[in-house]
């Protein structure tokens, strides 16, 4: 079925959280509030997290395979670079001293994180992606924007809302 694409604009944040739980709370067949609506505002509104409900966050995770695999790849690395030269008079010293390699594992283990963490942010935060089909300048000034993605089906009711709230502006887009 085709996708269609509404953005609208409100002028009233309380408007907009109303249209929010509106939507919410609604059963429109061939729209899910949770994943096809994106709320676009030009300044922060602390009470944003309380009615959009609160997303799971996965960098930590990243983060810590990162770290983990970090540390056991470079002490792996330089372990079996210093065991490759198990043929060379060591001295009395053992083969993989275990000090020093602790120190460059330390630094792997910095290193791995910081990558996966800033690889696993790009990947949560869904970049890079495709631009919205459809934008307003007037949400970088002054206005709030509420942009849904539904069926073509579910696109009356979702008009007709937005319509009941006093939107500002409604501007419509047929998908693929």
């Amino acid at each position: 079925m085709s996708q269609r694409h509404m953005l609208a604009l409100f002028n009233n944040f309380e408007e907009a959280e109303a249209v929010v739980r509106e939507l919410r709370g609604a059963s429109i067949k061939g729209f899910n509030a949770d994943s096809d609506m994106v709320v676009k505002s030009p300044i922060e509104h602390p009470e944003v997290e309380e009615f959009l409900g609160e997303k799971p966050v996965y960098v930590q995770w990243f983060t810590l395979g990162g770290a983990l695999m970090g540390g056991l790849l470079g002490f792996f690395l330089i372990s079996g670079a210093q065991a490759n030269f198990f043929a060379q008079v060591k001295g009395g010293k053992p083969i993989v001293p275990f000090p020093p390699n602790f120190v460059l594992t330390y630094e792997m283990f910095i290193l791995g994180g910081v990558f996966v963490s800033i690889l696993g942010f790009l990947i949560c935060a869904g970049l890079p992606a495709k631009r919205s089909p459809l934008y307003s300048a007037k949400v970088s000034e002054d206005q709030i924007s509420i942009l849904v993605k539904s069926d073509d089906s579910a696109a009356g009711e979702l008009k007709a809302i937005f319509t009941k709230h006093q939107a500002v502006e409604i501007q419509e887009e047929a998908g693929k």
